[in-house]
C-alpha cells in the first residue's frame, strides 16, 4: 500500500515483507515442532545453548521485521474498512508481535536461570506459566489472523492477495 497526497493505493506488500511473513510462519512452526517437553531436557548443555541462541535470534529477527514493516509497509485494508475492523486487525497484529517476543523472552529467561542453576521454585514456575500462557495466547491470535485472512479471501477485497501467493482473487 503506497500513500499518495490524496489517496491510498493498494499495491500489496513488498517481496521482503512477504519473506518476513512467511519466513516467520516457518520459523515459529519450527520453534513449536522442536520445543522441549520437559524442563529437565535443559540438562543437556548443547540443547540449552541452542534454545538460548534460538530465542535471541528470534527476538532480534522479530524486532527487525517489526521496524521494517512499520517504516516501509502500510495496511492493505481498503480505506472503507470499518474502524472496529481496523482496530481489531491492529490488535491482533501487535498482539502476535508482543506474544512472540513474550514466548522467546520468557524462554530465554528460563534458559538463563537454568544455566546458573535455578531449576525450580516459585520464580521458575512463574516463568514457565508466563511462557505457556504466551504460547496459548499466540495460538489464539494466529487463529484470529487466519480467520481474518480467510474472511478477506471470500470478500475478494485484495487483502488476501496482498500477502498470500496462492488462490488469488483478482479479477
Amino acid at each position: 500500500m503506497l500513500k499518495t497526497e490524496s489517496k491510498t493505493v493498494n499495491s500489496g506488500y513488498s517481496h521482503l515483507a512477504k519473506i518476513f511473513h512467511w519466513g516467520f510462519v516457518v520459523l515459529f512452526s519450527y520453534g513449536i515442532f522442536k520445543q522441549i517437553e520437559d524442563i529437565k531436557q535443559l540438562e543437556d548443555l548443547a540443547l540449552l545453548k541452542f534454545e538460548i541462541y534460538f530465542a535471541l535470534f528470534f527476538i532480534v529477527l522479530l524486532l527487525i521485521r517489526f521496524v521494517y514493516m512499520k517504516r516501509t509497509q502500510r495496511s492493505s485494508l481498503p480505506p472503507d474498512t470499518p474502524k472496529a475492523q481496523k482496530t481489531l486487525a491492529k490488535l491482533v497484529h501487535y498482539g502476535m508481535y508482543a506474544g512472540m517476543v513474550s514466548i522467546a523472552l520468557s524462554g530465554l529467561i528460563i534458559g538463563c536461570f537454568y544455566w546458573v542453576g535455578l531449576k525450580g521454585g516459585l520464580l521458575v514456575n512463574f516463568l514457565i506459566s508466563w511462557h505457556e500462557t504466551s504460547v496459548s495466547t499466540v495460538y489464539w491470535l494466529i487463529g484470529l489472523h487466519l480467520v481474518g485472512a480467510i474472511f478477506h479471501r471470500f470478500k475478494k477485497d485484495e487483502v488476501w492477495d496482498s500477502m498470500v501467493p496462492i488462490l488469488q482473487s483478482k479479477k
